[in-house]
């Protein structure tokens, strides 16, 4: 079974884009951030047709997640249940697996913007409340993904310039010990669990030659629970994906398991 992430910086720009993906890697779930458009204009017809439903939650302009799988989806949940937000960040949804129903969390974290703005303040209020909502998730569904694009580079490797940039935006304290607190409800980083590439980046910016360069961060993130850690055989960024044209400044994430 494979699941993959993939923020794609406006669906609308990227569409053709997803459907040329998913025919290449046809992953059994996607999950994808920044829609950037509202559910009514979700090509839920066009995913169809390449056979994958569609969980949507969308907003216009900005935010907006969908979940596409497969099989299907049932349980969806939008949001986070009792933390009053007027942003489309999460979807969650139910699949099933060879092991039996499998709990997806597709989460596109809040920026933050900078350390000690609001943004940055709504951020930790916003994964304090991921975190109490997810630890009475697991409990129901001891089968549980959550991925998405976390806006958290979660160690000094995972950013081209640890020093110069420790405790800007992404690297701060307060936002790896978050991080370290989904870990710590019993998730465990897929990519984390294979040696991989040094310098391994799932987002570089558009500006200064950052690609090319591979002035990049990790911030996509894959977490499993520990029922499935023993089966997680894989986990790899797609990072040929990041240099067709017009790009997102994402590259998707994926995750093979095998039960």
């Amino acid at each position: 079974m494979q699941l993959a992430t993939w923020n794609v910086n406006s669906l609308t720009v990227r569409l053709p884009q997803v459907l040329d993906w998913l025919a290449r890697n046809p992953v059994d779930v996607l999950c994808l951030q920044e829609l950037k458009l509202t559910e009514d204009k979700f090509p839920a017809e066009a995913f169809r047709e390449a056979g994958y439903e569609a969980a949507v939650f969308g907003q216009r302009s900005y935010n907006g997640v969908a979940t596409l799988s497969r099989t299907p989806l049932r349980d969806v949940v939008k949001n986070i249940p009792g933390f009053a937000d007027e942003q489309a960040r999460v979807i969650a949804a139910t699949v099933d697996s060879p092991a039996g129903p499998l709990r997806v969390v597709n989460a596109y974290v809040v920026n933050g913007q900078e350390p000690g703005s609001e943004k940055f303040a709504y951020k930790m209020r916003w994964l304090e409340a991921l975190r109490d909502w997810l630890r009475d998730e697991l409990v129901a569904y001891p089968r549980l993904v959550l991925m998405g694009d976390f806006n958290i580079a979660p160690e000094d490797r995972d950013s081209y310039d640890p020093e110069g940039l420790r405790e800007t935006i992404h690297h701060t304290t307060q936002e790896r010990e978050h991080f370290r607190a989904l870990l710590q409800l019993g998730l465990v980083d897929a990519f984390r669990l294979f040696e991989q590439p040094e310098k391994s980046y799932s987002w570089w910016d558009y500006r200064m030659l950052a690609f090319p360069k591979n002035r990049g961060l990790r911030i996509d993130h894959i977490l499993v629970s520990e029922a499935l850690r023993p089966a997680v055989r894989a986990c790899s960024i797609d990072r040929a994906q990041r240099k067709v044209r017009p790009p997102s400044d994402h590259a998707p994430v994926l995750a093979t398991l095998s039960f």
